[in-house]
């Protein structure tokens, strides 16, 4: 039996572990055009900004492929021959599965935008986006950054420790407001202005202009505005790649469509991670979820059913983590997805640098915003799971805390702040 994963990101390197746990004798052999080795992606920031080397961002030794029996193929898939079981690859030829997992992640946004395929314009999602960055940042004094979210800000904040002014073009009224509520909005956008960055609430990119050489020099906004710069980031988000299976039989939505195994439709291929689109049994709305621990997730269910299991994938309770600049941030559950009823508590401390939300529905907990806090994963878990009453979390809030032993804790203010909203909350007798 040999199992072919195109992909060596967290799903497809959790994916062939699995497999070879479960299936000792098996061939496996993974492929990537873009590394030969496995590397954390969310560390690429770090290696540029000094603080890691890239070998430190592998979290295997280049020897453990071979220890377990997994071949590593370093090549791009030109083609997908479903019926032979057959892939063409860009230099080595054809390669024959029995299984094929396909895990090919998540490729930048690019809408169309007037000179986005200058030089010193990109994104920032992989090694190659690093390369170019590098190449980028040499002379450059000023960047614009179109789009907000997490890329963006890493980006800003890569540039930013290079001594680039950093202009933000954001859409959106205030800054990530589809994903957080008011209070984490505009948190970040004080973030943001005072490092000392320019950010251009509800401002939309137009054109990037030539410098008459091939490459950007400025930008042009729908506020009638051209900003001077020597580099463009565009960090308008992300899609599942799945140009490898453009117009072939593998069905496609906005992902490779997948049910809750991961399987296609198309016999013995697989899709897991970022690319995947799981499909609604019932009609409803599919989903994509484009997350470090669900593409892990997502490698661990589908390695188990490629292996010869029957189980389907679990997402879980939603859970997510990031930092803006210096300040961290996670969240728990359900918080600012309209839940019926949902009701939201919110202390923010006086310095604008540290908040919680606790969000709850007829009393029970069902989502926890932290900025500027650690919350420990699993009680926060096992507090929603478990439905608590809003009470009995606050009661024992303390004991959710995970900063060091000499941070300043705030519980006490916090439960006191909480519990005066709660009183708010109730309704007269």
């Amino acid at each position: 039996m040999h199992v072919v994963i195109i992909g060596n990101g967290i799903t497809g390197v959790t994916a062939a572990l699995r497999i070879r746990a479960l299936q000792p004798d098996w061939k496996i052999t993974m492929i990537s055009g873009e590394s030969t080795y496995h590397y954390s992606r969310p560390a690429l920031m770090y290696v540029f900004m000094g603080h890691m080397r890239y070998a430190d961002t592998k979290p295997y030794p280049d020897s453990f492929w071979g220890e377990q029996r997994i071949e590593l193929v370093r090549d791009w898939v030109t083609e997908i021959d479903k019926g032979r079981q057959r892939l063409t690859l860009h230099r080595a030829g054809t390669l024959d599965y029995d299984a094929l997992l396909l895990a090919t992640g998540s490729k930048s946004n690019m809408f169309g935008w007037p000179g986005q395929d200058l030089g010193r314009v990109q994104g920032l999602y992989d090694l190659m986006d690093l390369r170019r960055l590098y190449d980028n940042v040499q002379g450059a004094r000023r960047a614009v950054i179109a789009g907000g979210g997490l890329i963006g800000i890493e980006l800003a904040e890569m540039l930013h420790s290079r001594g680039v002014h950093v202009t933000f073009l954001v859409r959106e009224a205030s800054y990530w407001n589809n994903v957080l509520p008011p209070e984490e909005s505009a948190m970040i956008n004080r973030i943001i202005t005072e490092a000392g960055m320019d950010l251009r609430l509800e401002t939309n990119l137009v054109e990037i202009v030539d410098d008459g050489t091939g490459n950007a020099c400025a930008v042009k906004t729908d506020k009638d505005e051209r900003i001077e710069c020597q580099l463009v980031g565009l960090t308008a988000g992300v899609s599942p790649n799945i140009d490898l299976v453009a117009g072939s039989e593998i069905e496609t939505g906005r992902g490779i469509l997948v049910d809750w195994s991961l399987r296609t439709k198309a016999a013995h291929i697989y899709a897991a991670g970022d690319c995947a689109e799981l499909v609604d049994p019932e009609g409803g709305r599919n989903t994509l979820q484009q997350v470090w621990y669900t593409g892990k997730l997502q490698g661990r269910v589908v390695g188990e059913v490629i292996a010869g299991r029957e189980v389907s994938y679990d997402p879980g309770i939603w859970y997510n983590s990031a930092k803006f600049l210096d300040l961290e941030y996670q969240t728990y559950g359900r918080v600012n997805m309209r839940v019926p009823g949902e009701q939201s508590l919110v202390w923010e401390h006086a310095n604008g640098l540290h908040l919680v939300r606790i969000v709850h529905v007829a009393g029970r907990v069902i989502g926890f915003n932290l900025m500027g806090l650690r919350y420990r994963h699993k009680v926060c878990e096992q507090w929603i799971r478990e439905e608590r009453e809003i009470e009995y979390v606050l009661e024992h809030l303390v004991e959710a805390n995970f900063d060091p032993e000499f941070f300043v804790r705030y519980e006490d203010e916090i439960v006191r702040a909480l519990r005066a909203q709660l009183t708010e909350e109730a309704p007269a007798a």
